[in-house]
């Protein structure tokens, strides 16, 4: 798709999101918005938003007390208010802000839950983007792995959760991150494309304050005899049903 092409999405439920070429979303994304767990109470900020998926889903499944989108790019917090006025999703809202900017424009020590799907790769590392959002989403130009952990801290209550996904080589940088800012690493979940294949992903949640106690959760498989697995299919849901 053309990075300047906007269109409309099914998510399910009769719900739409707008992406562009440059702003859209993938399958771990989908799967952080499930992992993460959200409840009808939450007061959640979604940092490095895009497009918004990871709110908006769990605003179309009716979770969610209020909604925050943070993204460093005007034209995808513009996306995410566009899907926000459309959808009525009114307990949504989109900050143009660089991570480590945002104190004073939303407030801190108050979010019951912090998420993040951040660039898998240090900068200058990986592929190389075509074009400077691209390399934003991969790389980390805009902002560190620390300053993401730092920021979502300072977000969080005592007790609120951070939920992040990313590549496994990062597990043990990231688990010592969020252990330097007093994010206690509390459940962990492997994905692996099908059995038998090492692991391409992994989710993590984090509670602010929280006690030392590890869950190591079963891997969770995409695939199972080349189709989708079962859980995957759960995961998918509605967002699935919208293409059939």
């Amino acid at each position: 798709m053309d990075k300047t092409v906007v269109k409309s999405e099914p998510i399910g439920f009769d719900r739409h999101i707008f992406v562009s070429g440059e702003h859209t979303f993938g399958t771990d994304a989908v799967l952080l918005a499930s992992f993460a767990k959200a409840k009808a109470s939450d007061i959640a900020v979604d940092l490095g938003t895009g497009c918004g998926i990871i709110p908006f889903l769990m605003l179309r499944d009716g979770n969610l007390k209020s909604a925050v989108g943070v993204d460093i790019a005007p034209a995808a917090i513009e996306l995410a208010e566009k899907t926000a006025k459309e959808e009525n999703f009114d307990n949504f809202k989109g900050i143009v802000s660089d991570i480590c900017e945002i104190k004073g424009k939303i407030t801190f020590g108050d979010k019951t839950l912090v998420t993040c799907n951040p660039p898998y790769t240090a900068a200058g590392k990986g592929i190389k983007a075509a074009n400077r959002a691209r390399l934003t989403a991969r790389q980390e130009t805009a902002c560190t792995l620390e300053d993401i952990v730092s920021a979502s801290s300072k977000l969080l209550r005592t007790g609120g959760r951070l939920c992040m996904c990313l590549r496994p080589e990062r597990l043990s940088e990231l688990v010592c991150l969020m252990s330097r800012h007093n994010v206690e690493p509390k459940r962990l979940r492997l994905v692996a494309k099908s059995v038998g294949e090492a692991p391409w992903l992994f989710l993590i949640e984090g509670r602010r304050d929280g006690k030392i106690g590890l869950t190591v959760e079963p891997t969770l498989y995409i695939y199972e005899n080349g189709e989708l697995s079962e859980e995957m299919k759960r995961i998918y849901g509605p967002y699935k049903e919208a293409y059939l």
